[in-house]
């Protein structure tokens, strides 16, 4: 299975940070496959942003889940991640990565998208 992120690299401060995740190699649909978003802060540990699963349920971090939507285009094969309001704290190198069968270990990575936060 690959992973791959694209998004824009620079988002402004108060606006929404936009990214998707197209997968290769197997399908969003598959049962236990759980999608994963994580971002890593320069200079910090990874931090998990949330998760869809196989059957479309949906699952956030408590610190961003006011702000945060998870979504997939089952047709396209597809994930999204929509990250609102954001500022300069939440400047990072986001990944795309999926967990079989649960979402405790993430077997699969994508490569990483710097996105930075500035005006």
């Amino acid at each position: 299975v690959q992973l791959q992120e694209s998004g824009p690299g620079l988002v402004k401060p108060s606006q929404t940070l936009s990214l998707t995740c197209t997968i290769s190699g197997g399908s969003i649909g598959t049962n236990y496959y759980y999608w994963g978003w994580i971002r890593q802060p320069p200079g910090k540990g990874l931090e998990w942003i949330g998760y869809i699963s196989y059957s479309g349920t949906t699952d956030y971090s408590p610190f961003l889940k006011s702000r945060t939507s998870i979504s997939r285009d089952t047709s396209n094969n597809q994930i999204s991640l929509q990250l609102t309001s954001v500022t300069p704290e939440d400047t990072a190198v986001y990944y795309c990565a999926l967990g079989i069968p649960s979402v405790t270990t993430y077997t699969y990575w994508g490569q990483g998208t710097q996105v930075t936060v500035s005006s």
